[in-house]
């Protein structure tokens, strides 16, 4: 595992000036430049889309049109999303490689939608993350897009913190594998602050970090702690279902040397700790956020906040589920897809292919990923080294800021071309095989030449929030008649940690307003006088309509809270919008 990783970190850190792919030998019907890509011999690309929005995740129905999920997250700017739905259609009408008709449907920037990273096909219809929803539209047979509304099939999963996408897969008996990954880096204190100690127990684990379990078949279920399938996982984006085994690729922690620079070096923090591929097992735990996996090690050990010491020790770690194949840090494993599609070299029947998105985070050294890796696998394991299988989308510059796309999805068609998505410029990428089937191997793309400029001190793309997941470790005011531990227990609530609540979905991440939703910290009540009683009764009522916002709030919120719950809530928002009491 040592020798894979060093041989990967050092292909990934090399500026060779080799000859763009596969320029001078393209098979006959391929883009001498391949779109832009670097790949093995044999195979070629074509750009099927362009510039459709931020691409994340896609299905391909057995048609053979290409369903992608974009989004308009904060992680994009205040970039303008293209207009009409979220979710694209995309269909090759005269075979030429390239999609001719493209649809859009689903939730709109002007209705107030942002779309998402999620989406699946299962027993005619597309399933689609939209916010904190799974949505499911039935898809007519005589058409690509649906002609009517949506079903919800699964609400109120949480969006606070640094990661609210929520990726999933659908097994043949219709189980919905869902992600809802962490809102931390390491369930700190004070989030990716230095030497700040880890919470535990690790709340967050209760609604976060985690896989959870629906029917795909249902409607109207509501995101709890109840459904939770395994643990452990930071962030699983990748989800893939092969017969009766589930694997899950793990966005391993950041700012090891950065938050605890008297354990690790500069140096190391680049290379710890290792990007994973798990099997997913009912009731396992991969270790998040009391483990991380050493890839030079070959082991989970203990993570600095719970008393590790960059290594040595592994307490409750040699108990927790390690991966089955690691890879370069920071890479960012963003999807996976198992093939099976027969148009490629029998050597990668039953492999796994991973869309790495790049990494933000490996200063002193360049930065990595920004590919697609192929992992070999037999009887469900690796048996061998991975490979880049594709590389060049970033263009000259391996970098967040500069690179020109970035992998975010893959999947693979009905006649085995494996498509490829970007979430920076909006593009699908097609490829495919011309050669020898049967006797072609499994060999790594060709270096591109490209400029390795060192990374610069980075932050994480979805800001530093010391406050993302923060559940404990500050004094609120409590109103009168209230116990501090129902306080405690409405910030859970409000902030998606318990009862299926998600207040903070509208209103901010610890009530500090949004788009959709008021600044509760501000001591301005749009509705009674900001008592207790006025407080409880607005929650419980909802706001059918609102003074100064768009949208109306449902009684409750729309979650299944109890009036011990309601009035928990309320404490919290009064605690929230009364500064030291007053």
């Amino acid at each position: 595992m040592r020798q894979t990783l060093l041989r990967a970190a050092s292909f990934a850190v090399l500026a060779l000036a080799s000859a763009p792919a596969n320029a001078q030998d393209a098979p006959a019907g391929c883009a001498s430049d391949n779109a832009g890509l670097s790949l093995p011999r044999g195979f070629c690309a074509t750009i099927f889309a362009d510039h459709i929005g931020h691409a994340r995740h896609m299905a391909v129905a057995p048609n053979g049109v290409v369903y992608v999920n974009t989004w308009s997250g904060r992680y994009y700017g205040t970039a303008r999303p293209p207009a009409g739905g979220f979710i694209v259609a995309l269909q090759d009408a005269n075979g030429d490689g390239r999609a001719e008709i493209i649809r859009r449907f689903g939730e709109t920037p002007v209705g107030g939608g942002a779309g998402g990273t999620g989406v699946a096909l299962y027993d005619g219809a597309l399933y689609a993350e939209e916010g904190d929803r799974i949505l499911r539209y039935s898809l007519p047979k005589d058409d690509i897009v649906p002609n009517g509304k949506p079903q919800i099939v699964v609400s109120g999963l949480p969006l606070t913190g640094d990661h609210p996408m929520h990726p999933f897969a659908i097994d043949a008996a219709g189980n919905l594998f869902v992600d809802s990954a962490s809102a931390t880096n390491s369930c700190q204190a004070q989030n990716r602050m230095r030497e700040s100690p880890g919470l535990d127990p690790c709340r967050e684990l209760e609604t976060r970090a985690g896989v959870w379990r629906y029917d795909a078949r249902a409607t109207g279920q509501t995101f709890s702690p109840a459904e939770r399938f395994a643990t452990g996982i930071r962030n699983g984006e990748g989800i893939a279902i092969d017969g009766d085994r589930i694997y899950v690729t793990q966005h391993g922690r950041d700012q090891l040397s950065e938050n605890w620079p008297k354990i690790f070096t500069r140096e190391q923090g680049p290379e710890l700790p290792a990007e994973e591929l798990v099997e997913l097992k009912q009731g396992a735990d991969y270790g998040w956020p009391y483990c991380y996996y050493d890839g030079f090690l070959g082991a989970l050990v203990l993570a600095p906040e719970y008393g590790g010491d960059g290594g040595k020790t592994f307490g409750v770690c040699a108990q927790k589920q390690g991966p089955l194949a690691s890879f370069p840090a920071h890479w960012a494993p963003n999807d996976l897809a198992i093939y099976h599609g027969g148009l490629f070299p029998t050597s990668y029947d039953g492999g796994f292919f991973i869309a790495f998105h790049g990494s933000w985070n490996r200063a002193p050294f360049p930065q990595g990923g920004y590919n697609i890796v192929f992992q070999p696998m037999a009887a469900g394991k690796p048996n061998r080294d991975f490979i880049v299988f594709a590389d060049g989308f970033a263009g000259r510059s391996k970098d967040p800021g500069a690179a020109r796309h970035r992998p975010s999805g893959v999947a693979v068609g009905p006649d085995g071309a494996l498509y490829v998505s970007d979430d920076v410029g909006g593009r699908i990428w097609r490829i495919v095989f011309h050669g020898d089937v049967a006797s072609t191997g499994v060999e790594p793309a060709p270096t591109t030449p490209q400029t390795y400029a060192r990374a610069a001190e980075a932050s994480p793309p979805e800001g530093v929030n010391p406050d993302a997941g923060k559940m404990e470790g500050r004094k609120l005011p409590t109103p009168p008649g209230v116990t501090d531990a129902e306080v405690a227990k409405g910030e859970r609530i409000f902030n998606g940690h318990a009862a299926s609540g998600n207040c903070s979905g509208c209103h901010g991440e610890n009530g500090k307003g949004s788009p959709l939703g008021p600044d509760l910290t501000s001591g301005k009540w749009l509705w009674g006088d900001g008592s207790l009683d006025a407080i409880r009764k607005t929650i419980a009522d909802g706001v059918p309509a609102p003074k100064d916002y768009r949208s109306p709030m449902p009684p409750k919120g729309g979650a299944p809270l109890t009036d011990a719950d309601v009035t928990a809530v309320a404490a919290y928002v009064w605690a929230i919008g009364h500064p030291a009491g007053k």
